[in-house]
């Protein structure tokens, strides 16, 4: 088992009202398909990992894995359902909308974890439901 452990000491930039605000900032460019946004957010290193789709991508390839994200679901949208934030920790709960290629509208429940350092996104850790999603 690989242990990370991020530093309790927190950036003026990572309390808990400034992540609120980044990922209030993020959330938004997700739901825009921002990818430049959305790389802005992220540590150069940040680790994107996926559990439920098997997927894990690191530093400069995290940009082109949000870009196929959004090529293969074009109209994805998130709703955010609840937002954990304390320093240096964001833990959100949201469930995603979209169309997928055989046309069913699909839903599916998430949480998301995101450790911050330097007041950047250092990992976002995706669970989610994708697996079994609803139909509309």
């Amino acid at each position: 088992m690989t242990v990370l452990r991020y530093s309790l000491a927190v950036t003026a930039s990572e309390t808990a009202a400034d992540l609120e605000q980044k990922i209030d900032r993020y959330n938004a460019a997700w739901n825009a398909h921002d990818v430049d946004a959305i790389v802005s957010l992220h540590a150069p290193d940040m680790v994107f990992a996926n559990h439920t789709a098997g997927e894990i991508v690191e530093g400069e390839a995290v940009r082109a894995h949000i870009a196929q994200i959004f090529e293969n679901w074009p109209d994805l949208q998130f709703r955010g359902r609840r937002l954990y934030v304390r320093d240096g920790l964001v833990v959100s709960e949201w469930t995603a909308t979209g169309t997928a290629s055989d046309g069913r509208r699909l839903e599916w429940d998430g949480v998301d974890i995101f450790p911050f350092r330097d007041g950047l996104i250092a990992r976002k850790d995706v669970y989610s439901s994708s697996h079994n999603p609803r139909v509309l």
